[in-house]
């Protein structure tokens, strides 16, 4: 397979804001507040180019303390945006939100990079960053759903021990239902972009079983932590309804 990939000009780039633009358009006329969509896909085109310059120059760093500083802020970012839908304090939760990632995130990263595909040197940026990324982003989702839920379930009454099954199952719904997909609906970025590059789709397949292991993994271990955890800042609120 020819092994390049086809560079998009800017011109092209734009057409891909059409769709945007249609849903921008509806949520004015349907009196929706659109700013936060508009806010959101600023933002997004901003950090993307930000990040482009960024990983020039990590990519092409010679240490490991450049990455580890990067996977820190990028820890941090996730703990404090997985929490941004909760009621209470969010610096109360904080804490909690960095341990589990660290104990359900980093793990995964570790086994993945270091026993999985055994990175020399360890902390290959080309590798390393963006599966953090991967890892981090849907530890952060996770947290995220199932600090809802758990919520939602204990202002409805219901005793802290089945909020937090029904909080684990929540958290794990999109990452399971990615799982029954695959292949079948949806082929995932992944290994769509290998198979863009020219890489064999059947190497990309084994790379996506990686990701989707990892992404599954870092989701149900994140959550759980941060469940346990997070018993105490919701004692309050579960007493509540029983009052």
């Amino acid at each position: 397979m020819k092994e390049t990939i086809q560079t998009i000009p800017i011109i092209n780039l734009l057409l891909a804001f059409v769709p945007v633009l249609i849903v921008v358009i509806i949520l004015w006329k349907w009196k929706l507040k659109f700013g936060n969509s508009l806010y959101a896909l600023l933002r997004m085109v901003l950090q993307l180019i930000l990040i482009g310059f960024a990983l020039t120059y990590i990519f092409e760093s010679e240490t490991g303390w450049v990455v580890m500083g990067v996977l820190a802020v990028m820890l941090l970012a996730a703990s404090w945006i997985a929490l941004r839908t909760l009621e209470l304090p969010k610096k109360k939760l904080f804490a909690t939100g960095v341990i589990s990632i660290l104990v359900g995130g980093v793990s995964v990263l570790i086994i993945v990079t270091q026993a999985v595909l055994q990175l020399d040197p360890w902390y290959l940026p080309n590798y390393m960053i963006p599966l953090a990324g991967m890892i981090f982003a849907n530890s952060m989702n996770a947290i995220s759903l199932a600090a809802e839920r758990l919520s939602a379930e204990i202002k409805s009454g219901v005793s802290y021990d089945e909020a937090r099954k029904t909080a684990l199952r929540a958290s794990l719904i999109p990452i399971t239902n990615s799982l029954f997909a695959v292949g079948l609906v949806s082929i995932p970025g992944m290994m769509t972009g290998q198979i863009l590059s020219g890489i064999s789709p059947f190497i990309a397949a084994r790379y996506q079983m990686v990701v989707m292991c990892m992404t599954f993994g870092s989701a149900g271990i994140c959550s759980a932590v941060f469940l346990t955890l997070v018993r105490p800042h919701f004692q309050q609120q579960e007493a509540g309804p029983e009052h």
